[in-house]
């Protein structure tokens, strides 16, 4: 039989239920204890006041003649629930185990009136306290009783009131703790069944935040960013199992093809050489398309920033427009800065600067060469949370039903045959810009240019974030 594991619901129900009845426990025995210690103090200090007025009394008389060992009398003007008062004299020999028996009182209890002056004894029903006292050169004792009826009787009354309150407080704090315990799970049960409905069918699904809930936000944004991981991995994977078989398959069969041909009958040493040329053509091409496989999955699949550092956008721009023009001179590059914040610090953003040059790098680098070197426009600006960089050009654009796959690694649209490239550029920047929390939107018109339009967010707005998770 499979062991049943307790659910940190119950766990916490369980928790809250020991706490609340322990706090009611403590809270209603000291209650009653603090009222039972009272009662009986209060009750001493009942009896002590009618001691004291016997012995002021018995001191009024004329005389005191008693028996050494016999009770005197015992009042009868009860004030005091079954109230019993005695005086007698104290035995020349202080022995008062015939007085005990007399009214069954522990003789130890008279032994600590003459030792202390004032002593009390109680049997559970009756309270006694008794006073020493000397009149005419002789020793007396004088005691007054009487039944506590408040401990007897009202403190019951108090003890089954206590117990009747503390069993509806328990059952109380059973509806409390489960109801606190689902409202407390209520967000994590629902972030799981969010998370359980997630597939590979429904990646773009993220979760949403709880509102004033810290804690869990803090959850939700982990949960979200691995998400985003997850499917840009995903989208890279399903990409490339789709393309690089054909792909790869290309310069391969080419290789195979002319190295068939050219073992198939004996040649010249200079059609060897064609051959060999020409195979040596194709293995630098299927060099290049593996290496570019391997670049798009080191920023698809990995999805974490192995360095990370604080990069001023526009030193960047410069860096890339600087290599690009020094790649082909008659790239045409035109910097747009009218749109500059202020304040520089609004420009930095947090990311690896070597792949933010690599991404924004292809983007003009694409623009150039769609555009067949007319002028790309690239302007550069900023908000309180966020940098943008969106580089136009007008050039061949892209047809409106492909557009949707612009992001497939190696897709290159039907009017670029003209153009050498593997169509990795594009598919390669959107990763590393989604690497940073930012994101790239593509817009384009057949024959009339391409928008690109990159956004990432300020190290400002990276911290506020970041500290209110």
């Amino acid at each position: 039989m499979p062991n049943k594991v307790m659910t940190n619901q119950t766990k916490t129900m369980v928790l809250l239920m020991v706490v609340f009845i322990t706090v009611i426990s403590l809270f209603g025995g000291l209650v009653y204890f603090s009222i039972v210690n009272f009662s009986h103090q209060r009750f001493y200090e009942l009896l002590k006041i009618r001691t004291t007025t016997i012995v002021q009394i018995e001191k009024s008389k004329q005389r005191l003649d008693l028996p050494e060992n016999h009770i005197l009398n015992g009042l009868n003007d009860e004030e005091l629930p079954m109230e019993r008062d005695y005086v007698f004299a104290v035995p020349a020999d202080s022995n008062f185990k015939n007085i005990s028996k007399e009214v069954h009182i522990p003789d130890t209890f008279f032994k600590n009136i003459i030792r202390k002056g004032e002593a009390n004894y109680n049997d559970k029903e009756f309270y006694y306290i008794g006073q020493s006292f000397k009149f005419n050169q002789k020793e007396y004792i004088a005691i007054a009783s009487a039944k506590n009826h408040y401990v007897v009787y009202y403190l019951g009354f108090l003890k089954r009131t206590i117990i009747t309150c503390m069993v509806l407080s328990i059952f109380f704090s059973m509806i409390f703790s489960f109801y606190l315990s689902k409202t407390l799970f209520k967000p994590i049960l629902k972030i799981t069944g969010k998370v359980k409905q997630i597939s590979s069918e429904n990646l773009h699904l993220r979760l949403e935040p709880q509102p004033d809930n810290r804690e869990l936000n803090e959850l939700v944004d982990t949960f979200n960013t691995m998400l985003t991981r997850i499917e840009t991995s995903f989208e890279t994977q399903n990409h490339l199992i789709g393309n690089v078989s054909h792909e790869l398959r290309t310069p391969l069969t080419s290789i195979m093809g002319e190295a068939d041909v050219a073992l198939s009958i004996n040649r010249t040493a200079d059609e060897y050489k064609e051959t060999l040329e020409i195979i040596l053509d194709e293995a630098e091409k299927l060099d290049k398309k593996i290496k570019a496989l391997l670049i798009i999955a080191q920023t698809g699949f990995d999805g974490k920033i192995q360095k990370i550092d604080k990069v001023r956008i526009d030193q960047l721009l410069w860096d890339v427009i600087e290599t690009i023009r020094k790649i082909d001179s008659r790239n045409n590059i035109y910097l747009d800065i009218s749109m500059l914040p202020d304040n520089p610090k609004k420009l930095k953003v947090q990311g690896n600067e070597q792949l933010l040059h690599l991404a924004v790098a292809n983007i003009v680098n694409n623009g150039c060469k769609y555009s067949n070197f007319q002028q790309v426009k690239v302007s550069l600006g900023a908000t309180d949370t966020d940098v943008y960089i969106i580089v136009k050009d007008t050039g061949i654009g892209i047809p409106e039903m492909e557009m949707d796959k612009i992001y497939d690694p190696f897709f290159r649209a039907s009017n670029t045959k003209n153009y050498e490239g593997y169509g990795i550029g594009l598919p390669l920047a959107r990763n590393i810009v989604r690497m940073h929390n930012g994101e790239l939107i593509v817009s384009s018109q057949e024959n009339q240019g391409t928008t690109v339009q990159l956004r990432f967010p300020t190290i400002d707005a990276t911290q506020h974030t970041e500290n209110q998770s």
